[in-house]
């Protein structure tokens, strides 16, 4: 028997138009000053930002502004935002995009009411509950990181790479439209479904030896994922209707066997500090597995 603690606090709003509720979950829980937290131009110019920044105007909520995060988010700029947040009396911090911004996010949040460098905790791992409480608008599917309490930061200066996980920093809120999906751009979303395909198999082979249900979940949703990737891609972009037999996807997997050491090999670029290794937009672009973990998923 593994002993373990699962905690799982995100509320998910699903479905066409989720972002149009940011404003109305968040003053549901009392949020005054938010920090809008997103990447590139992409989510400007698609006209997500403007309907989020209106979704929080319609409820009265203030909103501070910080773009530009990068593939394997950087150290740099989530100090700026801890700054942000204590100059306003930011209480929540919000995250549009995928699994970059999201892990920014949870570094800003962490360290908005530390007064030392939030890069102590990446190199400590020491746990705090004196997190912000953040929320997301996802646009990219792939590690989950709208609901896990994990992060991976940069650091250029050290030249290192560093994950920290705290329960306190899992998302309290999550808006995924799939809708908002349709416009990325081919690589993006083979790389969001390879980073998918990763995280399960490392769950496959972790060490703690035969659990039949989590396996053969991780083994259905890999087949699945391999099955589906294809019409993805030549196919176009659109909702399927739900059919008799089609279930909702299982959030959290990443958490399904909580006491799991992952031991395999897909796991060492982020597990480990790599000088040197930021390629972006590659961070879901890892399958370096031998050919015999793949024929599993050809039976």
């Amino acid at each position: 028997m593994e002993n373990f603690e699962f905690v799982s606090p995100t509320h998910f709003v699903f479905g066409k138009g989720a972002e149009e509720q940011v404003g109305s979950k968040l003053a549901e829980r009392g949020a005054r000053t938010v920090l809008l937290h997103f990447g590139g131009q992409s989510a400007v110019k698609s006209g997500l930002i403007d309907r989020v920044k209106a979704s929080l105007d319609a409820q009265g909520i203030k909103h501070v502004e910080l773009g530009g995060v990068r593939p394997n988010p950087e150290i740099t700029l989530a100090r700026e935002g801890i700054a942000l947040c204590k100059e306003h009396d930011v209480d929540w911090v919000l995250a549009v995009g995928g699994g970059s911004v999201i892990d920014s996010a949870k570094a800003i949040a962490v360290g908005a009411h530390y007064d030392g460098d939030v890069w102590d905790f990446f190199e400590t791992k020491r746990l705090t509950d004196d997190v912000l409480p953040i929320a997301v608008v996802l646009t990219i599917p792939a590690a989950g990181s709208e609901a896990s309490k994990n992060t991976v930061v940069s650091n250029d200066a050290l030249q290192m790479k560093s994950g920290y996980a705290n329960n306190a920093q899992r998302p309290k809120l999550a808006f995924m439209n799939p809708e908002l999906t349709f416009t990325l751009p081919p690589f993006q979303t083979a790389a969001g479904l390879t980073d998918m395909f990763c995280h399960l198999l490392e769950r496959f082979f972790d060490d703690v030896g035969a659990v039949p249900v989590t396996d053969n979940l991780c083994l259905s949703l890999m087949k699945t994922v391999r099955a589906e990737a294809p019409r993805v891609r030549d196919v176009g972009r659109h909702v399927v209707p739900p059919g008799p037999r089609r279930r909702r996807p299982s959030r959290g997997l990443g958490d399904a066997r909580p006491g799991a050491r992952i031991v395999g090999p897909l796991s060492r670029d982020h597990a480990r500090r790599r000088p040197g290794r930021h390629v972006p937009g590659l961070d879901g672009v890892r399958l370096r597995c031998e050919p015999g973990a793949l024929r599993l998923l050809r039976s």
